[in-house]
């Protein structure tokens, strides 16, 4: 049963992926990436956790060093402005977290890895279009603060991805 939930949950996941896109105001701003940031501590500690490799666990402890740092500003910067942060990963992340979970240690390496390169595209996707387009200045200069050190993770997930086999190692 807890198999078919998963898969379940996993289906309805990629099936909302179409409907989701850029947000442009604070409010879904604020929501989505503080939901991703939400999503990167919780599956860095599950690598921590089931990660075999040194590499993948010293990577699982960055994101979520740097991830709690940047919701914890997001979340300040959020209440002043009277915006809800929000305290759990959104949908796809979750699916995302149960597949890892079920990977055996073997293959959990690779999948966090890849798992790892998708997310930070997607994460800095949604910081470049706010830094771009957004109407608050103040969440503009968090976005674009923030896209360095997306980067950042994005290239440690490629050269982890290629330390694993994994296929998104590719720019």
């Amino acid at each position: 049963m807890s198999t078919l939930l998963r898969t379940g949950a996993f289906a309805l996941a990629f099936s909302l992926v179409g409907a989701v896109h850029a947000a442009q105001d604070a409010d879904d701003f604020v929501e989505d990436a503080s939901a991703k940031g939400v999503a990167e501590v919780e599956a860095g500690k599950l690598a921590q956790e089931k990660g075999t490799s040194s590499d993948v666990k010293a990577f699982a402890d960055m994101m979520v060093k740097d991830h709690r740092a940047a919701n914890q500003k997001l979340k300040v910067l959020a209440t002043s402005k009277d915006i809800k942060v929000s305290t759990d990963a959104d949908l796809i992340d979750k699916a995302k977290a149960m597949i890892l979970e079920l990977r055996g240690a073997k293959s959990f390496d690779q999948a966090y890895a890849n798992n790892q390169v998708k997310a930070h595209e997607a994460a800095i996707e949604l910081f470049q279009d706010y830094a771009k387009d957004g109407k608050d200045a103040e969440l503009k200069a968090f976005a674009t603060q923030a896209l360095p050190t997306l980067q950042a993770h994005l290239e440690k997930a490629r050269a982890l991805a290629a330390a694993h086999g994994g296929d998104e190692a590719k720019p």
